[in-house]
């Protein structure tokens, strides 16, 4: 690592000085330079390559597990260990994905939005005065289930509801149709 540091800075300062200051023999630097590159440092380099080109075809999408399993299939012979070590080495990193949710509201739209009636005061002093509504989604064997509710906040009862396997406008308004429904029809 010292030899390298001499040989990356021997145009900006002399060598003998930066062995002097680093502890090393000039003598060493020489015989290091002079000596032929390792065997495992062959490999290294021809793994490093390996590793950058199966990374870059993968658009930087591959980590250490996927990157050898490919090296593997193309006959590269490393340790899943030393694909990780190289990699950190050299900084090469998988671009993780963003977190996966389901998201059924999209707050950055430009239709005009309703004013909040409630203030976040949900009770009502009498009965149909206040409806609450939500929309929520289930996963079954078939897929996604979404439910639209309608509750009455002075009983706290469901009043309308509809399910179905979209997440259209017409599933909350099918809610609250049945919700005026079952409203014009309770006596009183």
């Amino acid at each position: 690592m010292r030899f390298r540091f001499i040989e990356d800075r021997r145009t900006d300062y002399p060598v003998k000085v930066m062995c002097r200051v680093l502890g090393v023999s000039p003598a060493g630097y020489y015989a290091w330079r002079s000596r032929p590159e390792s065997l495992r440092a062959l490999a290294n380099r021809a793994l490093l390559e390996g590793i950058q080109r199966v990374h870059r075809d993968s658009h930087g999408r591959y980590g250490s597990p996927r990157i050898h399993v490919e090296l593997k299939a193309q006959g590269h012979h490393a340790s899943r260990g030393r694909i990780e070590r190289q990699m950190r080495h050299h900084g090469i990193r998988a671009i993780s994905a963003g977190p996966r949710r389901c998201r059924t509201t999209d707050s950055g739209h430009g239709f005009p939005i309703a004013p909040n009636l409630l203030g976040r005061n949900f009770s009502a002093a009498m009965r149909n005065q206040v409806w609450l509504a939500d929309i929520t989604f289930v996963w079954t064997d078939q897929g996604w289930l979404y439910l639209a509710a309608v509750m009455d906040l002075y009983s706290r009862r469901i009043v309308g509801w509809a399910m179905d396997d979209h997440l259209r406008a017409e599933l909350p308004l099918a809610a609250l149709r049945m919700a005026i429904k079952a409203q014009s029809q309770v006596p009183g």
